[in-house]
């Protein structure tokens, strides 16, 4: 998933933000398909304040093993390259934020790291983030406002070379980009905004990085004394490291700030955590943790029944899985599904000459039976699963309309209509030409079953109406292709916070994960009034009017919002929330 706050991608939700305000999409957990009733109750965390969250006591344990579908493979998760869902589920623990967001996608200040967070001045819109003092990285280094301000300005795009290009390669950079920032003591940061952006709560929650380690490698005494208009070799060393050195696992460059710290990495299997023993909350939770890939979901409920693990997190749904994890109460398995906020769909590449065609992206989404892949792929995780209309709202937000449902009706004669009254003809292997270029292209995925399978329902569906779609499978789209647009069609989804205005960044013309290079005007006008409210509220109608335009040029087909799916085995308490995982509060776990 990529992430949204960069949106992470879930198989790809990639690093960008996405953020409804307080509220999210889909919020809490669905057992009315087997799930146990009493896991909507772990949705909110045992540390939950009306004033806040503070890590509560916990009874020590030992080692838990987790599987994941997809391994960790960056601790700088921001970047345009490294950005996915996988690495955040990771990190969650290891680099704290300014808030957290709990199983009901409620956004609540993480009073463990950070005072407060307010709006000190409404015009301009200025906000105050105030840590609390004594929080310390791993190796004893302070955790405070020169994190912060180099996570604003590595993500702001305000450094430009010469040339106009970029240094840093930020997934994403919605709301930093819109203002400035100042370190006005270690304790504080003053933000302030060029126009009113009302996501500013998801700001400073994810992707927090030491900025001693870079000074040190780089040799910049202060990064905050870099600016915009700095010397450009100076910039420049500072972007090489925040670009490059911070993937896969080198323990000494990559410490923690939360409760847990990195200390293992095996390339393509596991990620391990341990307690942080300068962590200056209550410390709790496993002494060490050991998140696991294994691709095969089936495996991971096999896994889970042999006491191989303790804890399946799928941010993957999957059928077969989840029959077999409901049949399994009766050992003391716990299982859990819900509405995330995550979305699969399928984007289409601009620049291939055939999806460049109006009336081929017309045809291919006329052909697609959506309701089809949910029945056999979805509806045994989530039984009321309906295909999506939107790509900013999903059902239960304020805002929803569905976009979709007149263009992407399953209706392969339809299909075939709209080629033949734009010249197409069929030829005699059943495939529509014109001008010699066949109505031919290929869906790229990642190696996950069920995507798999809906490429193959998909090649059905489409083959009725005369289009050849063909299945390019690569375990490594998603780490090494789609951020670099190298696709036809992409099959994967965003998984985001509850907050919208991160999405810009995918949407826009020259957005940093518009990878498909798309470019609606219509939508860029509504996205930028979007994310300049003074109010979220205020926001919704010109997200809404973004989502109207985008779908009129039959650009990504949203096929369903992504069901979360777990289970766990001897703990207390596990939830998956849908944007950071089913660590987001290990820190609590108990065994039983």
């Amino acid at each position: 998933m990529r992430r949204t706050k960069a949106l992470p991608a879930i198989a790809l939700f990639a690093s960008a933000s996405l953020v409804l305000g307080a509220c999210g999409g889909g919020g809490g957990s669905n057992n009315s398909d087997g799930g146990d009733s009493s896991v909507a109750d772990m949705a909110s965390a045992r540390g939950e304040s009306a004033d806040g969250y503070t890590a509560p006591d916990t009874k020590e344990s030992d080692q838990v093993v987790v599987s994941t579908d997809k391994p960790f493979t960056a601790y700088n998760n921001a970047t345009e390259d490294a950005n996915q869902s996988y690495n955040t589920f990771a990190l969650v623990l290891v680099q704290p934020g300014t808030h957290i967001i709990n199983g009901n996608n409620k956004v609540i200040v993480n009073k463990d790291t950070t005072e407060s967070v307010e709006v000190t001045s409404k015009s301009p819109q200025v906000v105050t983030w105030k840590l609390k003092k004594g929080v310390t990285w791993s190796d004893g280094e302070a955790w405070d406002c020169d994190d912060l301000y180099m996570a604003w300005f590595t993500q702001s795009g305000q450094a430009k070379k010469a040339d106009g290009g970029k240094y840093f390669k930020p997934a994403g950079g919605t709301g930093y980009d819109l203002m400035t920032a100042e370190c006005k003591d270690d304790q504080t940061l003053v933000g302030t905004f060029s126009e009113p952006y009302p996501d500013y709560e998801d700001l400073f929650n994810t992707d927090i990085l030491p900025a001693h380690i870079l000074e040190k490698q780089t040799g910049v005494a202060d990064i905050t004394k870099i600016k915009k208009d700095s010397p450009a070799a100076d910039i420049q060393k500072v972007a090489d490291f925040w670009n490059e050195k911070w993937n896969g696992f080198t323990k000494e460059l990559m410490p923690g700030a939360g409760p847990y710290m990195l200390t293992g990495f095996e390339p393509n299997q596991s990620v391990t955590l341990e307690r942080n023993p300068k962590w200056v909350g209550k410390p709790g939770g496993p002494k060490k943790i050991i998140l696991k890939a294994i691709p095969d979901p089936v495996a991971q409920a096999q896994a889970l029944e042999n006491g191989e693990v303790a804890v399946n997190s799928m941010a993957q749904p999957d059928a077969n899985a989840a029959t077999k994890l409901k049949g399994l109460s009766a050992q003391g398995i716990t299982f859990g599904s819900g509405p995330g906020l995550s979305f699969e769909h399928l984007d289409l590449q601009m620049k291939n000459p055939v999806l460049a065609k109006e009336e081929i992206r017309k045809a291919f989404f006329m052909c697609v039976k959506r309701q089809d892949i949910i029945d056999k792929l979805i509806t045994e995780v989530q039984a009321d699963a309906k295909p999506l209309g939107n790509l900013l709202f999903f059902p239960k937000d304020e805002g929803y309309k569905d976009n979709y449902a007149d263009k992407a009706k399953g209706d392969p004669a339809a299909a075939k209509k709209i080629l033949s009254d734009a010249g197409w003809t069929q030829g005699a292997d059943g495939v529509f030409a014109k001008d010699g270029v066949r109505a031919s292209f290929r869906i790229s995925h990642t190696d996950i079953p069920r995507r798999k399978q809906t490429v193959e329902l998909i090649q059905g569906q489409c083959k009725e109406a005369g289009i050849e779609v063909k299945d390019d499978t690569d375990s490594n789209f998603l780490d090494e292709r789609v951020s670099q647009g190298d696709y036809d069609v992409a099959l994967f989804a965003w998984s985001g916070s509850p907050f919208k205005s991160p999405k810009k960044s995918i949407y826009e013309t020259g957005g940093g994960q518009n990878w498909s290079n798309w470019s609606v005007p219509k939508a860029d006008t509504a996205l930028k009034s979007a994310v300049s409210q003074t109010s979220i509220a205020d926001s919704l109608k010109y997200f809404a009017e973004a989502d109207v335009a985008f779908s009129e040029q039959y650009l990504s087909l949203p096929l369903f919002q992504m069901p979360n799916m777990w289970a766990f085995k001897g703990l207390d308490r596990v939830y998956f929330q849908s944007y950071f995982g089913a660590l987001w509060d290990a820190n609590e776990w108990q065994t039983k």
